[in-house]
């Protein structure tokens, strides 16, 4: 049996045997259109990522051009319901003591620091001159008197002649108004005396009341003019039992302060002490040059411990209807409008208010008007910030809700 092998013509296409192989056109070209495809998902998604990376940054960009700020509502709290003021002590009774005649002082009889009863003599005058106006003046009335009852005696004898008609009418009523004369003249004569009696009585100087000598300004020998009032007094006397105590209230505090209201005095001389004062009186008018009404008060001193012309620290309660607002004095802007104080609105926008400052208490600020217990301020505003710049609040309460305890705390601090 013999095998016939078929006899194929060569393929023109086929490589030779051992010639490599040639790729076909169909297969180029789908491998061309995949190669074009994976270069155009790439150029597509570079240019998403960085038109994604652009608008991030641009976001950021935007992000970091509204500043971040802190805000907080102002505090309604009562930080304190006193008002520190210096004060001074004053006698409550106080007199400088002048003479009232001319002379010479003779003697003295109390130095500074003591302690004298009402009607005691300190001192004691001596005045020849008015000693000699004294006698000259009896004299003249001891005249006037003996010129009086003659004139009297000899009414009387020309009465008794009348029936007679030894004496006229005409010489009766010229004794009579010589005796009224007379008597006149004897009755000005007592006057001058009694009015030069009572000018010897203040030889002696006295005191008015219970007091102490606080100044002594003469001595034995010294030249006394009496009646002028000028000059330096002989002495000064004060009733130190109770003292009166002295302040200046600045004008928006005086509603607030009440009369028989209570005051807490602290003193250098007692560091470790408190005295109590009573509000007595107000001069219910306010300084010109200071803007401050003068208040007085009562202070108890029967010990005698505190002396009047000193320094006290006074502390004064204050009577208030509400709780004054009370904001950082970071918060506070100085500036050509003014001072103000920049707020938060409901839409994340600034809002500048005008303020009224009621007291400076150095961190603290109590705000006297100008701002809503509602209102949400910025604590630390950033320069440059203007109305209607919107910001980013970071902490504080949100808008339209009251503020938590911790949100509270976070602004305190």
């Amino acid at each position: 049996m013999s095998i016939e092998h078929e006899t194929r013509e060569p393929d023109p296409f086929e490589p030779e045997p051992g010639a490599p192989r040639r790729v076909s056109r169909r297969k180029l070209g789908i491998a061309g259109l995949i190669g074009l495809s994976v270069a155009a998902v790439i150029v597509v998604t570079g240019i998403m990522a960085r038109e994604k990376s652009s608008a991030e940054l641009r976001d950021w960009t935007d992000a970091q051009a509204v500043p971040s700020v802190a805000v907080a509502l102002p505090d309604a709290k009562l930080l304190t319901a006193t008002l520190d003021l210096p004060g001074r002590l004053e006698a409550y009774y106080r007199a400088p003591i002048f003479a009232r005649v001319s002379g010479y002082l003779k003697s003295w009889n109390a130095d500074i620091g003591a302690k004298v009863k009402a009607g005691q003599v300190i001192a004691e005058i001596e005045a020849p001159d008015l000693d000699q106006q004294l006698l000259q003046a009896r004299a003249d009335l001891a005249s006037q008197q003996a010129s009086a009852r003659l004139s009297e005696a000899t009414l009387n004898r020309r009465k008794t002649l009348v029936a007679s008609n030894f004496v006229s009418a005409q010489e009766i009523d010229e004794r009579t108004a010589d005796l009224a004369n007379k008597k006149a003249a004897v009755n000005s004569g007592q006057a001058n005396v009694e009015r030069l009696e009572a000018l010897a009585g203040y030889k002696k100087i006295t005191v008015p009341f219970d007091c102490v000598i606080t100044e002594r300004n003469t001595d034995v020998g010294a030249l006394i003019s009496g009646g002028a009032g000028t000059g330096p007094a002989m002495f000064v006397i004060s009733d130190i039992r109770k003292l009166r105590v002295y302040v200046n209230v600045p004008q928006s505090y005086v509603p607030a302060i009440k009369i028989g209201a209570k005051a807490a005095l602290t003193l250098p001389d007692y560091p470790n002490r408190a005295f109590t004062a009573t509000l007595e009186a107000s001069s219910q008018a306010v300084d010109v040059g200071s803007g401050t009404t003068r208040m007085q008060l009562a202070l108890d001193n029967a010990g005698g411990e505190l002396m009047p012309g000193g320094y006290a620290n006074v502390r004064l309660t204050l009577s208030r209807e509400g709780a004054p607002l009370h904001i950082p004095a970071s918060a506070l802007v100085f500036g050509a409008s003014g001072l103000r104080v920049a707020t938060v609105g409901a839409d994340d926008r600034v809002l500048f208010k005008q303020v009224r400052i009621a007291r400076d208490l150095g961190r603290d600020i109590e705000i006297a008007s100008g701002l809503a217990a509602e209102d949400r301020i910025i604590t630390a505003p950033p320069d440059g910030i203007n109305d209607g710049d919107a910001v980013r609040v970071v902490s504080g309460p949100k808008a339209g809700k009251p503020a938590t305890a911790s949100e509270k705390q976070e602004s305190k601090g």
